[in-house]
């Protein structure tokens, strides 16, 4: 049985509306990544096609075909001991204009000793009047490492959008070995102008992403990230730790997805960005 979805204000008309859940998990067996668990229900559809390589992939469908205001999707990826988990989705989210209501996305994700977690979706792209509320939670453990990125594009560039009144709400919550390593609320308000236009904030860029990496070889990964950021006057990382945060903003999804691809490439296992961001 479904879950009801939920809403901050009522729905038009009693809409019916979309909801979806899925989990999957992966785990160790003959030295290679395995699929160990798969849940999927409602509009959440997960699949795992075959690797060249010793990890899992996991490709997350929204088989609704985007979301609008009530609609709530819960996904959830774990890789277990030992295990690769890479997670990517089959296309850019789409977040259409809200009648009434909220869209919710709530991402849990976990990696256990020794484990490794990708978390790779492809942009999400907020059309005219849209309103997306978006949680990350990821727990890791104390030597597990993890890749997560989260890409925004406002509006339709080849149908002149810019999406000025689209509003999004994002929370990060990362734990390491228990401790909170990174937590960030980010909110960009509808018609908020100012926002969109100041220095210090988006300065007129139409799509911006932020990528994190967790791991022991933080310290030798941020030179590589820093060599490959530096053309790009739009672009930069830091490192605390075994953490590092990069930030990107360009001014279309074309511009940023050629700052954050190599960079992507560069933390990801084998080099290489999942294979459906380049189809």
């Amino acid at each position: 049985m479904l879950h009801e979805p939920e809403t901050d204000t009522p729905i038009p008309g009693g809409l019916q509306r979309a909801y979806g859940a899925g989990r999957v998990s992966a785990k160790t067996r003959g030295g290679v990544s395995a699929l160990d668990t798969l849940y999927q229900e409602g509009c959440a559809k997960i699949r795992a096609p075959k690797t060249h390589g010793d990890w899992l992939d996991a490709v997350l469908i929204n088989s609704s075909g985007g979301l609008t205001g009530g609609d709530v999707m819960d996904w959830s990826c774990t890789a277990g001991e030992g295990a690769h988990l890479v997670a990517t989705t089959q296309a850019c989210e789409r977040i259409y204009r809200s009648a009434g209501g909220t869209a919710r996305v709530r991402t849990t994700l976990a990696a256990g000793p020794g484990a490794r977690l990708d978390w790779l979706p492809q942009e999400t792209i907020l059309f005219e009047g849209a309103r997306l509320d978006r949680t990350l939670a990821v727990d890791l453990a104390e030597d597990a490492t993890f890749l997560g990125l989260e890409a925004v594009i406002l509006g339709r560039e080849a149908s002149g959008e810019d999406a000025v009144s689209a509003a999004i709400s994002d929370t990060w919550h990362i734990r390491r070995g228990g401790h909170l390593i990174h937590a960030e609320a980010s909110r960009l308000n509808a018609n908020d102008v100012l926002a969109r236009a100041n220095i210090a904030l988006l300065d007129g860029a139409r799509a911006y992403a932020t990528l994190l990496y967790a791991g022991t070889d933080a310290e030798q990964q941020i030179e590589t990230l820093k060599t490959i950021l530096a053309p790009f006057k739009t672009a930069g990382a830091s490192r605390i730790g075994d953490k590092i945060v990069m930030r990107a903003a360009a001014s279309s999804g074309y511009r940023l997805r050629k700052i954050i691809m190599p960079a992507i490439a560069a933390l990801a296992t084998g080099n290489a960005v999942p294979r459906l961001w380049t189809l």
